[in-house]
């Protein structure tokens, strides 16, 4: 697709940042970083009577929508991706005037939003503390013999927030008892036998988990959990 092909939404008023170095049709200068296409042909913010907005980057939302409220007259950025071989949004252009008044607002109310990310992290933390102490007690209901400790230390590295591992899956979430043993049998694996100097010393992985099954069905045993658990586990 040509570098400067029409964007999406040609019907409204579109800014484009060309790939390629451009000058403007109307008044000749260039290379310009932003071009209005009229009539197929570029033209520069100035000769689009643009040239008196302000460009702000696409990331904060708030910013944006607020500038875009103060503002008479917006406009989107876009360029095109050729390895997606579409036009992605980069920013907006808008009133200077428009821009500081939302700076203002978003000014203003700093503080509440920042109070109201701490009042959200404090919940979130709490609430990954009581599902860490619901994971270790189902450990401890399932395997009476792991200690205590070491039960609170499964749960809290399977259930982190975030990091996709079984404690954050469906099933963890809901303590199924298939994702509570695998996680004690992925901790058992790696923390009480030879597995991990096995992967180290170019074993395969399929065939590391043979060898430490015994290992494993052992310590799972002593816990008080039944057989046949050695090889599964994330």
């Amino acid at each position: 697709m040509p570098a400067l092909a029409t964007p999406p939404h040609s019907t409204r008023l579109v800014v484009v940042q060309p790939l390629r170095r451009r000058h403007c049709a109307g008044c000749r200068r260039g290379p310009v970083s932003m071009v209005v296409l009229e009539d197929g042909a570029p033209r520069c913010l100035d000769c689009a009577d643009l040239g008196h907005l302000v460009f702000l980057p696409r990331g904060d939302t708030a910013l944006t929508r607020r500038s875009r409220e103060e503002s008479t007259l917006s406009v989107v950025v876009v360029r095109f991706n050729r390895r997606k071989g579409r036009y992605e949004r980069q920013g907006v252009l808008v009133e200077e005037a428009g821009l500081v008044r939302a700076e203002a607002r978003c000014l203003a109310d700093a503080e509440a939003r920042r109070r109201r990310r701490a009042r959200d992290a404090r919940r979130r933390a709490a609430q990954d503390a009581r599902f860490t102490e619901a994971f270790a007690t189902e450990i401890l209901r399932l395997f009476p013999g792991c200690p205590v400790d070491r039960a609170r230390t499964i749960a809290a590295h399977a259930s982190v927030r975030g990091s996709g591992r079984v404690g954050r899956s469906a099933a963890g979430r809901a303590l199924s008892e298939g994702a509570v043993v695998s996680a004690v049998v992925a901790s058992v694996r790696h923390l009480d036998t030879s597995y991990d100097r096995l992967l180290m010393s170019g074993v395969p992985r399929r065939e590391a988990r043979l060898r430490i099954a015994a290992g494993v069905e052992t310590v799972l045993r002593e816990w008080g959990w039944g057989a046949g658990i050695g090889s599964g586990g994330a």
